[in-house]
């Protein structure tokens, strides 16, 4: 996909949680306004607060920055991902070989514990460094999306102004916006507008 020039959007603005995958959420990082692509991460806090709004990270202390280096490795995460799944979108295989360095670099152990109901849950806790343990999650998402995920069920916005990308999980599965509230009805007021000039 061609892209225009890349706009950066107030630290305030977050990335739509539309994709209804944490793999497609990632390339939702990059939207699309007016022809312009617009990158909501812009600084490595930004990427460590679209991590915590999607249960990947928790938040961190008062005052704990982010690590340096994230932004980069998150940006190059999503520019792995956003190739091979179109390509995979497109019937086509892409060189899984980035992926899977930040595959190999997430490190984890599972770990016992009891939830606050006394019952006991297995989980997996990160042991790598701060950054691979951040991404780990997310890079793992991909890799499932690729292997597991029925790509007739992945789509992007229909709308001409959209890129975002969502898994289609309505029983009749016809989604075709990102989200009816917005590029549905951005869509049905355009159409509504050409047949009043036309009449």
């Amino acid at each position: 996909m061609k892209r225009a020039g890349t706009e950066r959007v107030a630290p305030t603005s977050e990335a739509p949680m539309v994709g209804d995958h944490l793999a497609l959420d990632l390339l939702n990082t990059e939207a699309r306004s007016q022809g312009q692509i617009v990158d909501y991460w812009n600084t490595a806090e930004d990427v460590l607060r679209w991590l915590v709004r999607h249960g990947v990270a928790s938040v961190p202390r008062h005052g704990a920055a982010a690590p340096a280096g994230l932004l980069a490795h998150a940006r190059a995460l999503r520019a792995q991902a956003r190739e091979l799944i179109t390509k995979r979108k497109d019937g086509k295989v892409g060189d899984v070989r980035g992926l899977n360095k930040f595959l190999d670099a997430y490190l984890s152990a599972p770990h016992l514990d009891r939830d606050n109901a006394g019952h006991f849950t297995l989980t997996r806790v990160p042991r790598g460094d701060a950054i691979a343990s951040l991404l780990g999650p997310v890079a793992e998402a991909v890799a499932q999306l690729l292997v597991e995920g029925d790509f007739a069920l992945v789509r992007q916005c229909e709308h001409p102004d959209c890129i975002l990308w969502f898994y289609d999980r309505t029983k009749s599965h016809k989604r075709r916006w990102c989200s009816m509230a917005l590029c549905g009805n951005r869509y049905k007021a355009s159409q509504f507008r050409k047949r009043i000039r036309v009449e």
